[in-house]
């Protein structure tokens, strides 16, 4: 992969001005869903009728393989309830696209565990929000920690190694991190830590589930400590100006390195900034999802250099880049500013004045009263790994399963 100019000398500078083809992108391939969780940041529950056919999902595939895209990251929803969701992995795999799919663990049986463990090309994530049931199942509803770990159980005995632990950091959950790593080393899985957005339903509970600004400076100290052993995706490089940046790249990669594809084939810069005003494209456009990535207008803005705005006065600048777009975008902060949960205080003046909040531009949510509560349900085990698609106009994120 080259840049889209002339190669700068910094490897950090090549991924500023954008590759021409992504290193990895988020793929949420279905917006059903059989929990809701408070802060989901696709809003997801109810399968939109639009998503892309199994068809339409390959040839995708097939771009991604022309691209020699490194892997994708599969998502949702709760990707695994796609009927097609097991032939699409292996279609990817047998491509060369390398999967990594997260999931709440609903469908990770013993057979399907074992079957995971045979493909050295996939990597499961599994979300879990808190390494008690209590604090976990008050966000990702009732009954989703035991699944979560009798999925991690069924993962460790097929002779998985190095799956993940997939944790939102939250106010109730940071000083949990040592729980967490122990429940990680348990069942011989990564922890993987990543950041709270104010994006889809998160944007509902922003201000009661993210961290305080002590318990910032508490999960700085602990990556700091641990950081050769937990992945963070990048996804902490606002905690940067504390001091020494933290391992990874420490940008943003929105539209440069990374995007996003969501169900019905609508391609957004960022994975955490699912909008219009971060729509590119469609790879339903006669252009595919390459014309997207090579021609979108959006990404040519995002792939010139950034000015940095009022943050570049800060001499911790260079280490945290002014924070996460999606972040500042959600709370309703100028997008060259700093972050809403800038460590050095600057944001704090513009939280408190009026200012204009976006909404999502999608809720794919189940009705109210089913939030934060497990959808009750006995899935079979092997039919449903055969079973063909749903009609195109259920929305159901359990149609085509078998309860008892």
């Amino acid at each position: 992969m080259t840049a889209t100019t002339q190669s700068p000398a910094r490897l950090v500078d090549l991924f500023e001005l954008g590759l021409n083809s992504p290193i990895c992108l988020t793929w949420e391939l279905t917006y059903a869903c059989n929990l809701t969780c408070t802060h989901c940041l696709s809003s997801s529950g109810r399968r939109d009728p639009r998503e892309l056919s199994t068809a339409e999902a390959k040839a995708v595939i097939d771009e991604l393989e022309a691209m020699q895209v490194f892997y994708v990251n599969i998502g949702g929803g709760e990707p695994t309830v796609r009927p097609d969701f097991f032939e699409l992995l292996d279609y990817a795999t047998e491509h060369h696209v390398g999967v990594k799919f997260s999931t709440n663990g609903i469908r990770i049986t013993p057979d399907v565990a074992r079957r995971l463990a045979a493909n050295d090309y996939v990597d499961v994530q599994l979300s879990l929000d808190g390494a008690t049931a209590d604090v976990n199942d008050a966000v990702r509803g009732e009954g989703s920690y035991d699944t979560a770990l009798r999925a991690a159980a069924h993962l460790a005995e097929a002779g998985m190694k190095n799956f993940k632990l997939s944790v939102v950091c939250t106010r109730h959950n940071i000083p949990q991190l040592d729980a967490f790593k122990a429940l990680a080393d348990r069942y011989g899985a990564q922890l993987r830590l990543t950041r709270l957005r104010p994006s889809g339903r998160g944007a509902d509970v922003w201000d009661d589930l993210h961290p305080l600004p002590e318990q910032q400076r508490e999960l700085y100290t602990w990556l700091t400590a641990h950081g050769d052993q937990v992945l963070t995706g990048d996804s902490f490089f606002h905690l940067s100006a504390f001091g020494a940046p933290l391992p990874g790249l420490n940008l943003c990669g929105a539209g440069r390195v990374v995007c996003l594809i969501d169900p019905v084939g609508d391609v957004y810069a960022c994975p955490f900034a699912i909008h219009d005003e971060f729509l590119a494209g469609s790879v339903r456009s006669a252009g595919g999802f390459a014309g997207v990535w090579r021609d979108s207008e959006l990404f040519g803005r995002l792939r010139e250099p950034q000015q940095g705005g009022a943050c570049t006065a800060c001499s911790f600048y260079d280490s945290c880049k002014g924070g996460c777009m999606a972040a500042k975008f959600f709370t309703g902060l100028p997008l060259d500013g700093p972050d809403p949960e800038c460590v050095q205080g600057h944001a704090e003046p513009l939280l408190a004045a009026q200012r204009s909040v976006p909404k999502p531009s999608g809720d794919h949510s189940h009705s109210r009263e089913r939030r934060a509560r497990a959808v009750p349900v006995t899935l079979t085990r092997r039919e449903d790994l055969q079973r063909p698609p749903v009609s195109a106009c259920d929305e159901s994120p359990l149609a085509g399963f078998q309860a008892s």
